[in-house]
C-alpha cells in the first residue's frame, strides 16, 4: 500500500482506549508522511484528538450515527479514505465503511461481520492475549506499517500530545510552584475496579502538607458521590470535580506533577502527558496491568502479586483495597522511569 493518501483509525470507545491507540497513529504518520490521518471517535474524545499532533482531522461518530445509515454512509464516503482500520470493532461502522466503498477495510477475524465487510483480515485475539493493549493495536496494523511490535517504554513516548490548550488563569492560580501538585482521581465511572475512597483518604493523611498540594478530580456527578465520604473536608484537599472541560483538564494534568488513579482515562492521560502516573490495578484478567498499565516516561503501577477469584464479578476488589497507601506514597516519591 504505497499510495495511501487518507487513512481512518476507528476507535469509538473510552478515553483510555483512545490514548493507547495514539502510538499507532504516530507509526502510520511516519510510514505515510503525506497521508491525511482521520480519527473516528466519540464526541467526548474529540479534545484528546485535537491535542494529538499525529491526527489531521476528527470524525465524530455520534454525529455520523445519528444521521442514519444512509446519510451516515454518505458522510463517511465524503472523506474519500483509502483505508479504514477497525481498531475497536463495531458492526455499524464495518457495514458503513463497505457501503462507502473505502477500498481497504482492515479488521480482525474474530468478528463474524468483518468477514463480509472487511477485505483485510488479521488473526488477532485480545481477550486472552499476553500483550499490552497498545501493542495489540500496533500488531493489528503490522501488515500495513511493517512494524510487528515495539517495547513498552518506546510506545510510552509516542503519543504526540503536543497541542494542549492554554490553561485558564483561574486554574493556573491553583497550582503551587513551591510544592508537588498531585491529582487524586478516586472514581472510574464504572470503567475499572476502584481502590476505595478510604484508601485515598489515608493517602492524603500520609502526604506532608508542606511538600504536596492535593487536588481531588472527577466529574460533577462523581464529586457528588464522593462528598458524603468526607474526602473534601480535609484541609489539604482542593476539590476540582466538575470544574473543567476535558481540554482544560488535560492542561491541568500537564501543569501538575503526579496523578493517582485506577485504570481510568485520566491515568492514561497523565502517563501520555509525561507526569508521574501511578495506577492501582487488580490481578485478574483482562483488567490486569499486563494489558492496561499506563505507559509513559514516569508511569508506574501497583498490583497484588496473587491470583484472585473473590473479585471476579462485581465492582468491589479486595485485592486492590489491600494495597497499602504507604506503598502508593513510596511509589510517588521514587525517581523511576517506565516500569
Amino acid at each position: 500500500m504505497k499510495d495511501l493518501k487518507r487513512i481512518i483509525i476507528s476507535r469509538t470507545d473510552s478515553i483510555g482506549d483512545v490514548i493507547l491507540t495514539l502510538p499507532l497513529a504516530g507509526i502510520l504518520k511516519v510510514k505515510y508522511p503525506r497521508a491525511k490521518l482521520f480519527f473516528l471517535g466519540r464526541s467526548y474524545t474529540e479534545e484528546v484528538i485535537a491535542a494529538c499532533g499525529h491526527i489531521d482531522s476528527f470524525l465524530n461518530w455520534d454525529k455520523i450515527s445519528s444521521a442514519g445509515r444512509q446519510d451516515g454512509t454518505s458522510m463517511l464516503a465524503s472523506v474519500q479514505a483509502d483505508l479504514i482500520i477497525h481498531v475497536f470493532p463495531r458492526r455499524e461502522i464495518a457495514l458503513m465503511a463497505r457501503k462507502a466503498k473505502i477500498p481497504y477495510r482492515l479488521g480482525t477475524t474474530n468478528r463474524l461481520y468483518h468477514w463480509g465487510n472487511c477485505n483485510k483480515l488479521v488473526r488477532l485475539s485480545r481477550r486472552k492475549s499476553e500483550w499490552h493493549e497498545a501493542q495489540l493495536n500496533i500488531k493489528l496494523a503490522s501488515g500495513i506499517t511493517g512494524i510487528k511490535n515495539l517495547d513498552l517504554p518506546e510506545i510510552g513516548n509516542m503519543y504526540g500530545l503536543k497541542d494542549t490548550e492554554p490553561l485558564n488563569d483561574d486554574l493556573k492560580a491553583l497550582i503551587d510552584p513551591a510544592r508537588k501538585n498531585i491529582i487524586l482521581h478516586p472514581k472510574s465511572k464504572g470503567s475499572a475496579r476502584e481502590w476505595g475512597v478510604d484508601n485515598f483518604k489515608k493517602l492524603i493523611d500520609l502526604l506532608p502538607e508542606d511538600r504536596y498540594k492535593i487536588f481531588v478530580s472527577g466529574t460533577r456527578e462523581e464529586g457528588e458521590l464522593l462528598d458524603p465520604s468526607g474526602i473534601f473536608d480535609h484541609a489539604k484537599v482542593t476539590n476540582v470535580c466538575g470544574l473543567m472541560s476535558l481540554g482544560q483538564f488535560m492542561s491541568f494534568i500537564r501543569a501538575c506533577d503526579s496523578l493517582v488513579a485506577a485504570s481510568t482515562g485520566p491515568l492514561h492521560l497523565a502517563a501520555a502527558l509525561g507526569i508521574r502516573a501511578v495506577g492501582i490495578y487488580p490481578p485478574i484478567r483482562p483488567m490486569h496491568p499486563g494489558r492496561w498499565a499506563p505507559l509513559g516516561p514516569k508511569a508506574g503501577f501497583l498490583v497484588k502479586g496473587k491470583k484472585c477469584n473473590d473479585c471476579s464479578s462485581g465492582s468491589k476488589c479486595t485485592c486492590m483495597e489491600e494495597i497499602e497507601p504507604v506503598s502508593v506514597k513510596k511509589l510517588l516519591e521514587e525517581e523511576f522511569v517506565g516500569h
